[in-house]
């Protein structure tokens, strides 16, 4: 009797170790399958923004971009993200300069619990930077209502010099360089999707100020969807006052789903 029983404890033993060890197995190729799926994903997008940033400020170049399926659903939104710009002197100058949608791009990843968000792949949360030695591009891990995404956008850059003297005032050219994806398709699908990143056109509005009193520095402030930022901007002036024209440099990029 006891040759039986100890071997259909043996037995129970064996099925219920093959059990938890399948399980395990099961659970660690899924887990790996997951981080190679949110891998590509990042790849994905990191791509993207090189093939964006390389045809930027050259009207008409083009470039293809295959995206590769990962397991989310990739967004394209160009009626999103508003960036607004403001200048101001705290004195005479307080203007608005720029007030429009730029547009943005979202990766909602596969279901994925242990995916770290509030990382920046590329650039950090300032909505507006100096440009030297700045990232325009601001690329992260965000957490929505829906879970894990990767969210690409592009913040403005504020740079200035000074081209000489006129009337007596210093004239200071300060540019501010913008990336508007709002010319790119509305997009909201899964899978292996090919596009065209084209560069539509570079426009230039340009907007003067004058004082009449030494001016030390301007304050530049930018509101993207709804985080605020400034940058201090070095000013020269003589003591009779100074020049300022405010360049908008708009770069318009369009994120077009193509035919092959």
């Amino acid at each position: 009797m006891a040759i039986p029983v100890t071997f259909l404890i043996l037995f129970v033993s064996t099925l219920m170790l093959i059990s938890v060890t399948y399980a395990f197995a099961v659970d660690r190729v899924n887990s790996k399958g997951q981080s190679l799926k949110i891998t590509t994903a990042k790849q994905n997008l990191i791509t993207l923004d090189e093939n964006i940033m390389a045809v930027a400020s050259q009207p008409g170049s083009a470039r293809p971009f295959d995206m590769s399926n990962s397991g989310g659903q990739l967004n394209i939104e160009p009626s999103q993200n508003v960036l607004r710009i403001n200048v101001s002197d705290g004195q005479e100058i307080s203007s608005t300069v720029f007030n429009e949608t730029v547009g943005q791009i979202r990766y909602e990843l596969p279901s994925a619990e242990a995916v770290p968000t509030g990382l920046f792949l590329k650039g950090d949360e300032r909505s507006i930077v100096n440009q030297t030695g700045a990232s325009v591009t601001q690329l992260g891990i965000q957490r929505s209502a829906d879970g894990p995404e990767i969210r690409l956008s592009y913040r403005p850059a504020v740079s200035c010099v000074v081209s000489g003297e006129e009337a007596g005032q210093s004239v200071n050219e300060l540019r501010v360089y913008v990336v508007n994806l709002n010319a790119s398709d509305p997009v909201s699908l899964y899978g292996e999707i090919p596009f065209r990143v084209s560069c539509q056109s570079t426009q230039v509005t340009t907007i003067e100020f004058t004082v009449s009193y030494p001016l030390s520095r301007l304050q530049v402030t930018a509101t993207l969807n709804e985080v605020n930022g400034q940058v201090s901007i070095p000013i020269t002036s003589t003591p009779q006052g100074a020049i300022i024209h405010v360049e908008i440099v708009q770069c318009v990029v369009a994120i077009e789903r193509s035919v092959r």
